[in-house]
């Protein structure tokens, strides 16, 4: 028997530990000399908590107590915090300031999720005070403990959900269309965002060319009069005057050049309404923490007080630390790192990095080679499937790959442009004439076989039917799960339909349409203006493609 830790779990032996330690202490002395309290939360808590605070990550721990409540090991520190203050400190006057350290629990989705289930979470919250002040502290007091933390280069996004959710309230475009617009917002998938803009604005919305525009918004002060010109004639500018003062105290504390305003910042919580920022570091995929101001959050649990607060993760900043070092090992600045991948996509995929001015020599013709450096750049060539791996993780800054394979990965990445080559659809398929053997064995058992390479395509295709599916996940010959037996039906790629009928199997349902993908981790996307260049031209060529498709279909 081998004895290893569990899945996501490790031991951290001494030298790491003492590291931590005594990072940890300059932090936490820190947050102690601004006012701070300690406060510690139960490692358990009642999963209504966590539901009533919104969207929030899942936890990959739950369980039933004696007294058959659902609990669960806690995801997240700020929801718990809350829950105290409005319970336990209703009738404290405050305002209350307390910090933490603490253990959370979180599921790390999909093959490109983190492999780690258990993180150190750092933060502060701030519950009383409001207004600009009290957000330019929480700011500056993260800037601070990212520096004592030793952290050198980092950046903050800042943005106010404000603007966002008011030009949303303020349209008469259907729920259900704001609520996506909000998901796409959330996930940073600009692609989305252009498809609902352009869904709403061929129905005459005039909101749309807004909302699009604003998640583009990104620079220095002058950008706060860009979004006011956009949010103004709707009505829509009234969270701009405090936030605009919030950039004005935080440069009056010499944080100018950390700070870059860009509204397509959103949280992956929900819970958020006015202020939010992100934190980047140079060479690290995943974001170093973040936090904001969530002033409805105590009302859901009793007493309602504003509040606000910030969290990071211990582990994110070793390795920002350990990405530093390298780089001041090295001397040199790194190159763009852009994840290209094999296959049917690999021409079209070099010829658009060409046509957007990167050297591609050698990318043709590899030979056995994995890593192809040019000047300025380095292409690493990966399966489509893999390339979201490489990119969320920090391995690679960019890369390009099928739609498919970004929803089947689960990747946390900012998907920027729709390339437009690379189109196949998703089919669910069946044998000839098996309509009703098919529906009979779904009376029966209550659920069908799916045969497929993409589980998680497959099973959320058939969630959204309201179907019981029993997925068996093949590597290929995906056309022998329904001949055989194995499966009564199959989700799969099909260009042609050739092969279906060649095995006498047939279309029953379309599940997706898939086209190649431009994506970057957050981090390089917002610390890195070659990767926002390059998304940039890319995007245009795709336009210029559609540009050309006559009213026929063929491209002049």
């Amino acid at each position: 028997m081998e004895f290893t830790t569990p899945q996501g779990f490790r031991d951290v032996l001494a030298d790491e530990a003492a590291a931590r330690e005594q990072l940890v202490r300059r932090v936490q002395d820190l947050f102690a000399r601004s006012g701070y309290l300690p406060i510690e939360t139960p490692t358990l808590e009642n999963m209504a908590v966590m539901q009533a605070g919104g969207r929030v990550p899942a936890s990959p721990f739950k369980f039933f107590d004696a007294q058959g409540n659902l609990v669960t090991m806690r995801p997240d520190v700020t929801l718990q915090v809350a829950r105290m203050c409005a319970t336990r400190l209703g009738d404290e006057p405050g305002p209350l300031r307390f910090r933490y350290i603490q253990r959370v629990f979180r599921e790390a989705e999909g093959q490109a999720g983190t492999m780690a289930r258990e993180k150190k979470q750092i933060g502060i919250e701030c519950i009383g005070p409001s207004g600009p002040e009290a957000d330019a502290e929480v700011i500056e007091l993260f800037a601070q403990a990212m520096e004592v933390a030793g952290v050198s280069d980092f950046k903050m996004s800042i943005a106010t959900v404000g603007v966002l959710r008011a030009l949303l309230s303020a349209s008469n475009a259907p729920a259900s269309w704001k609520d996506a617009v909000l998901e796409a917002f959330h996930d940073s998938n600009f692609v989305e965002i252009d498809r609902l803009c352009d869904e709403a604005a061929a129905k005459g919305s005039n909101f749309a060319p807004a909302i699009r525009r604003l998640a583009r918004v990104r620079g220095g002060r002058e950008a706060v009069a860009e979004v006011r010109e956009l949010a103004s004639p709707f009505g829509c500018d009234g969270a701009l005057d405090e936030f605009e003062r919030v950039v004005d105290l935080l440069s009056e504390q010499g944080l100018a050049e950390r700070i870059v305003i860009d509204f397509s910042v959103m949280s992956s919580f929900d819970y958020y309404t006015g202020i939010v920022f992100e934190a980047y570091a140079s060479g690290l995929g995943e974001p170093l923490g973040g936090g904001g101001r969530y002033d409805n959050m105590l009302g859901v649990y009793g007493k309602s007080r504003p509040a606000a607060g910030f969290a990071f993760y211990l582990e994110e900043v070793q390795a920002a630390l350990r990405v530093t070092e390298k780089s001041t090992e090295t001397g040199q600045p790194a190159p763009l790192r852009v994840a290209v991948p094999k296959g049917s996509l690999n021409p079209d995929s070099i010829e658009a990095l060409a046509n957007a001015g990167l050297d591609v020599s050698g990318l043709d013709d590899p030979g056995r080679a994995l890593i192809v450096r040019n000047p300025g750049v380095e292409f690493i060539i990966v399966r489509p499937s893999d390339a979201p791996v490489f990119v969320q993780t920090g391995a690679a800054d960019c890369g390009i790959c099928g739609e498919d394979s970004l929803l089947e990965s689960g990747a946390d990445v900012v998907e920027l442009a729709d390339l437009r080559f690379g189109a196949c659809r998703f089919i669910v398929a069946e044998p000839e004439g098996a309509a009703s053997r098919t529906a009979e064995h779904y009376r029966q058992l209550g659920s069908i076989r799916v045969a497929t390479k993409y589980p998680k395509i497959a099973r959320a295709h058939f969630a959204r039917r309201g179907v019981q599916a029993e997925i068996v996940q093949l590597h290929g010959n995906i056309e022998l799960g329904p001949l055989t037996g194995m499966s009564e039906c199959i989700v799969d790629i099909t260009a042609t339909g050739t092969t279906l009928r060649e095995n006498k199997l047939e279309i029953t349902d379309e599940v997706l349409s898939s086209t190649a993908r431009f994506f970057a981790n957050t981090a390089s996307f917002r610390m890195d203006s070659r990767v926002r260049s390059l998304a940039e031209k890319l995007r245009n060529q795709a336009k210029d493609h559609d540009l050309k498709v006559t009213a026929g279909g063929a491209v002049v």
